[in-house]
């Protein structure tokens, strides 16, 4: 695929950088809560970490404000999934 200017496309779309790093930590997060002996948290962890980071470049970016809020809101209900999670582990 040609690349057309000097930035990356993560720096040309921080919206769609943010949509898809809330899908991978969603996913990281289901998988925790489907195998939460065999998966590590720290993985989700890792993928809410990086989807927070694109949060703040979009927001700082003023791109696509709707899809960002939306995206933020799915944001929390996934950090919130991984606290449940984590207290469940926590108390085996």
């Amino acid at each position: 695929m040609a690349k057309h200017s000097d930035t990356s496309w993560k720096q040309d779309h921080p919206s769609t950088l943010l949509s898809n790093s809330v899908q991978k930590a969603n996913r990281a997060v289901k998988q925790v809560m489907s195998h939460p002996k065999e998966i590590p948290v720290e993985d989700a962890l890792n993928s809410i970490s990086h989807a927070e980071n694109a949060l703040i470049n979009a927001e700082q970016r003023n791109e696509h404000m709707d899809t960002v809020q939306q995206n933020k809101e799915q944001l929390d209900h996934v950090k919130k999934q991984l606290h449940e999670v984590q207290e469940i582990v926590d108390d085996k």
